[in-house]
């Protein structure tokens, strides 16, 4: 995974969602994704670029997912997606924001627009 950390912040809410962003982008990264991570601590994400629809198969603790569109625009979000299970596509995701379980708390509901960077 790149190691350039990049924030996450709700611009609808003014309200920062992350500190500690990775992006996840080429096929390698993607495929790995947090599998490799026996947990997320609170304030770090994993941006997964392009996705619309992840699996938390032989993943050891719970995340947060938030799908976003192209204009990074979330259009569902699922809190505390245990492992061992499937999200559903989200048709109109171009990318996930993977965050600690039980951290998104409906601070970031579909329809509030973020900014990345």
């Amino acid at each position: 995974m790149n190691k350039k950390f990049l924030v996450a912040f709700n611009r609808t809410r003014g309200a920062e969602v992350a500190s500690r962003v990775v992006v996840a982008d080429t096929p390698k990264t993607r495929a790995v994704g947090l599998l490799s991570r026996s947990s997320l601590e609170p304030g770090e994400g994993l941006w997964i670029v392009p996705c619309a629809s992840i699996h938390t198969l032989f993943m050891r603790f719970a995340i947060d997912a938030v799908f976003l569109d192209e204009d990074l625009v979330v259009r569902r979000v699922l809190e505390d997606l245990k492992p061992w299970r499937l999200s559903p596509w989200v048709l109109s995701a171009h990318s996930v924001l993977e965050l600690p379980g039980g951290s998104v708390k409906g601070t970031v509901v579909p329809g509030d627009r973020l900014e990345i960077g």
